[in-house]
């Protein structure tokens, strides 16, 4: 969450903001009732001391009349109390409410735009290859080679579920080991994370659990929630805890299952594996010093970049305009493969993200740091390492034949034991 003292000074930037991510929160509201709260405090605090006051004078001597107009004070004071309470535990919580709604503050740089069509394309990797021949999508792909089923988990779980078979298999867990090798190789600390997490950790990471717009599946009556990214459970990870300034940064890769209501989503730009509602994923999560977390979040994009050109699939990076941040978000990058078989004539699709979401999820999990520089709460920082459905996907639609035979990527074989995968329908 947004600093109170920070709204309160910056009211007309923290507005602007608000604007131009194109969302709907009250600055204002949030200032009255941090005021309201404020003078519930002192009234509540004024009260306590006057009851007090009142106990050590009920010990000493007095006559009647004196006593009888003691004892109709603190009844008159422990009458307003509860009252009172009531009434700042009513206003903590709207106050609560309202400040969830605000948005953390965008990088200057990043592109004011509404929507994923006004994110500035920085950087191009690769070229996308020029077919031959009419490329398949990895629906067709999956299906000929007998290594996707979509029907079958239709039948099973439902729409946007499927079964890996064969080598489809190892290529979901090669792909995870590749990532992890690299990650390793950089300090990060592999992590195989819980898929179900508090709600109340999932509201502090900035995530909705619940209503309409949530793409978050509820566990009814536990409280809990399936995960849609390892972010939740390793952002959680130090809750309500101090880190020593020392030992920062820490930084997590994270395995995790994925799983995410996805509601609405359907179309072209959504068919097969691009849009499911149960994916494999691993994450990179940081725990920063502010002042060390914009040069950490330029070199998680850079891990990203590695791990998508080694496997020698072209991608372009792209800046994410504030529509299209999220709320947490301080600045984001996208990576977007190339996918020959998201249109007819190909397109782009994103693969992975980064963002710094500098500390507005540390206020809300209560993570802080102290050392030799000073104390504050840690920035956190996410990015997608690879998330295999999306991978296989720009495996399979870029690195295919005419006959359908899908050829690995080099660096991808020592992980799943192949150099192809062939027809087998």
């Amino acid at each position: 969450m947004v600093d109170i003292k920070f709204i309160r000074d910056n009211l007309a930037a923290v507005e602007k903001n608000i604007e131009n991510r194109g969302m709907v929160a009250d600055p204002h509201k949030v200032l009255s009732l941090a005021d309201s709260r404020s003078k519930l405090i002192q009234d509540i605090d004024d009260l306590r001391q006057q009851r007090n006051v009142n106990a050590q004078k009920m010990k000493g001597p007095m006559d009647g009349e004196a006593r009888q107009v003691l004892i109709a004070e603190g009844k008159a004071i422990k009458d307003q109390l509860p009252t009172l309470e009531e009434e700042l535990l009513s206003v903590e919580q709207q106050l609560s409410t309202a400040l969830m709604k605000i948005p953390n503050m965008a990088h200057p740089d990043a592109p004011i735009g509404k929507e994923d069509k006004d994110n500035l394309e920085i950087k191009r990797i690769g070229e996308p290859r020029k077919f031959d021949f009419q490329p398949r999508d990895h629906v067709e792909l999956g299906r000929l080679l007998d290594i996707i089923d979509f029907d079958s988990a239709t039948v099973v779980t439902g729409p946007k579920f499927y079964y890996l078979k064969n080598e489809g298999v190892y290529l979901e867990l090669g792909l995870v080991r590749y990532a992890l090798d690299i990650l390793q190789k950089k300090g990060f600390i592999p992590v195989i994370t819980p898929d179900i997490a508090k709600e109340e950790v999932l509201e502090g990471i900035g995530f909705n659990p619940r209503g309409a717009e949530s793409n978050i599946y509820t566990l009814e009556g536990t409280g809990t929630a399936l995960v849609g990214t390892a972010e939740i459970t390793l952002g959680g990870y130090h809750m309500n805890q101090t880190l020593n300034e020392e030992d920062l940064p820490i930084m997590y890769a994270g395995v995790s299952h994925c799983f995410r209501r996805e509601a609405g989503a359907a179309g072209q730009f959504s068919k097969g594996l691009y849009r499911v509602h149960q994916f494999t994923k691993v994450e990179m999560f940081v725990y920063a010093t502010p002042e060390s977390s914009q040069e950490i979040h330029e070199q998680l994009r850079e891990v990203e970049e590695e791990i998508f050109k080694n496997l020698e699939i072209p991608f372009r990076v792209v800046d994410t305009c504030t529509g299209d941040l999220g709320a947490p978000a301080f600045r984001k990058y996208d990576l977007e493969a190339w996918m020959p078989g998201r249109t007819d004539a190909g397109d782009w699709g994103e693969v992975t993200s980064t963002s710094n979401c500098t500390d507005y999820q540390a206020r809300r999990l209560g993570v802080r740091y102290k050392g030799k520089q000073g104390k504050g709460y840690v920035h956190m920082l996410n990015g997608t390492a690879i998330a295999v459905s999306r991978g296989i996907i720009s495996i399979l639609e870029n690195f295919q034949l005419a006959d359908g035979t899908v050829v690995i990527p080099e660096k991808l074989r020592p992980y799943v034991g192949f150099d192809k995968i062939s027809p087998r329908v």
